[in-house]
């Protein structure tokens, strides 16, 4: 036996176990593991993986940045790192934090919008998110498709726009398109009627049935009376309106003026454009909705004004 020998083959094993004890605890154990914390990391574009290593490391997010280096060059995905913002968390290990840049998932931010949502609460919903010109997106009212949207830290104004308009002529498809057009009506048209009957009932049935009437009373030149377009010119979140508000002079106030107001109040959703395209015909003139949301219909004005009387104390 050789002691010297003997030992240094002892140190060798003790470095090595270091080195892979040292190895494992800056790659696979997270700086802070019980963090729930998360912040956004920035790659720029043609940023390389020393400065995206170190600023990780700066960010506290990692231990060591040339572990970080290492453990992504034996990994062979140094040149696969994509750039953009990134949730990232100090609960995190480097495989999981690689594996975002690598496979590109960039923060994302889900938001929803209601039906019936204008382009003024929409711009309130995602002012903290993008920078979008309400000007702008008031240009597109009733084009704004409701739905739930994930977007993209870093997304600007114009984009969601476009999201929202691409969704709308996915969901309005050609086929309805043409539909409209057989009709003799124009996608406007249907839009606007699509808005008013988006404010103004809940149910699909219901708004068949109001879309009818509407439609009806168009055709006879009679006007709309919709309460929900006297709400939209002064803003006002109740369907209450009193005498002197139905007097005021707009172009959206539909018991003033005939026809249907100068352009959508909202933005419908696809049932309410649906319902637009396909009213349902019926011996009804009239409708009010109740306090707890019943819509009430009539065929007469005398039955109207009764039904008023008993539901509108």
């Amino acid at each position: 036996m050789n002691p010297v020998r003997d030992m240094k083959s002892y140190l060798i094993l003790i470095i090595l176990f270091l080195i892979i004890g040292f190895s494992y605890y800056t790659i696979f154990l997270p700086t802070n593991p019980s963090s729930e914390k998360e912040v956004i990391f920035n790659i720029e574009k043609g940023e390389g993986l020393r400065e995206i290593a170190y600023n990780l490391e700066k960010e506290g997010l990692i231990r060591w940045a040339p572990i970080f280096r290492i453990y992504v060059f034996t990994k062979g995905v140094s040149g696969k790192l994509q750039a953009g913002n990134y949730f990232l968390s100090s609960s995190m290990d480097i495989p999981e934090i690689a594996k975002k840049f690598v496979r590109g998932e960039t923060a994302k931010i889900k938001v929803t919008i209601p039906e019936g949502f204008t382009a003024e609460q929409i711009y309130q919903r995602t002012i903290n998110i993008v920078n979008v010109d309400l000007t702008r997106l008031k240009s597109f009212e009733g084009y704004l498709f409701p739905d739930t949207y994930e977007i993209a830290y870093d997304t600007q104004g114009e984009e969601i726009i476009k999201m929202m308009l691409d969704n709308f002529n996915k969901k309005v498809t050609p086929e309805l398109k043409t539909e409209i057009e057989r009709q003799g009506k124009t996608l406007e048209e249907i839009i606007i009627m699509a808005s008013l009957i988006e404010k103004e009932v809940k149910t699909k049935e219901d708004k068949e049935l109001v879309s009818g009437i509407l439609w009806k009373r168009l055709k006879n030149k009679i006007p709309l009376q919709v309460d929900a377009t006297i709400s939209y010119i002064t803003g006002k979140k109740t369907t209450e309106i009193s005498i002197e508000e139905t007097k005021i002079d707009s172009p959206y106030n539909t018991y003033k003026y005939r026809g249907l107001p100068l352009s959508p109040i909202c933005n419908p959703g696809l049932e309410s454009i649906l319902a637009a395209i396909y009213p349902k015909n019926s011996e009804y003139w009239y409708y009010l909705s109740t306090p707890e949301g019943e819509t009430i219909f009539s065929k007469t004005l005398e039955e109207h004004n009764i039904a008023k009387a008993e539901y509108l104390k």
